[in-house]
């Protein structure tokens, strides 16, 4: 799933990665498909309701490999519909159960199908996750899921909301934290918007497959240059914040 632009953020990466003097692979998964016998990193964009309700089950096919390389600390990107169906359940506007694999301890529940329920708009977080604290990131979400973290003992949100909704209308929090797992309702791609949470991303990936490979591997950015990323991801909190 990848209908809302999401595929900017794979594009940051690769730039960013090529950059630094990597090779990068892109694996597709699609359904009906294993996943890769070694990953390095694991993206999942947004969809709507029922495209989450066709790919379920092959998801938790996938089950079993997922969990295992989360808790090996390859990171996740997952996005608004990724998100849901990576936490524990999702509920529709209409009604129907979608059952989730796990990784993130959350449950989501639309209210109804109304377009008037649904959280729209700029978002901005003040983020709270260990080597980010004092960034903020900033996107646009559009979901009906109203999504709670049910055991705060094992995962964090990544932030409170400055701008916008969030995990849900009511608790000024938004997506979740898992090892170096991410769940967000961020979309508008993220990446290319936040640089420094790009950034973070990577050497997690970097300094996770250092750890499992028992290799030495260039974490540093010094080619990478973020400056028009970073003007406008400062120019948009500016914006977004002062109204």
């Amino acid at each position: 799933m990848s209908i809302y632009g999401d595929m900017g953020n794979v594009i940051t990466l690769r730039r960013k990665l090529k950059t630094m003097g990597y090779n990068v692979i892109i694996q597709n998964v699609n359904p009906g498909q294993d996943l890769p016998a070694q990953s390095d990193f694991y993206f999942m964009g947004g969809g709507q309701d029922n495209d989450q309700y066709l790919i379920f089950q092959d998801l938790l096919k996938k089950k079993d490999k997922l969990i295992n390389d989360v808790n090996q600390g390859v990171p996740v990107l997952s996005i608004c519909g990724g998100y849901q169906l990576l936490g524990k359940k999702f509920i529709t506007g209409t009604g129907q159960m979608v059952e989730g694999i796990g990784i993130f301890p959350v449950e989501t529940k639309a209210m109804d199908s109304s377009v008037k329920s649904r959280c729209i708009g700029n978002i901005v977080v003040d983020l709270e996750i260990e080597g980010l604290k004092g960034e903020k990131l900033v996107g646009f979400e559009n979901h009906g899921g109203q999504t709670y973290i049910i055991d705060n003992s094992i995962a964090k949100p990544l932030g409170a909301t400055l701008v916008g909704y969030g995990n849900n209308s009511f608790e000024k929090q938004e997506g979740c934290i898992i090892n170096n797992a991410i769940g967000t309702y961020c979309h508008g791609s993220v990446l290319p918007k936040n640089p420094a949470f790009a950034n973070w991303l990577i050497t997690k990936a970097l300094n996770t497959k250092s750890k499992l490979e028992n290799i030495q591997l260039n974490t540093s950015f010094s080619l990478v240059d973020d400056r028009i990323s970073q003007k406008t991801h400062d120019n948009l909190i500016s914006r977004w914040t002062s109204k």
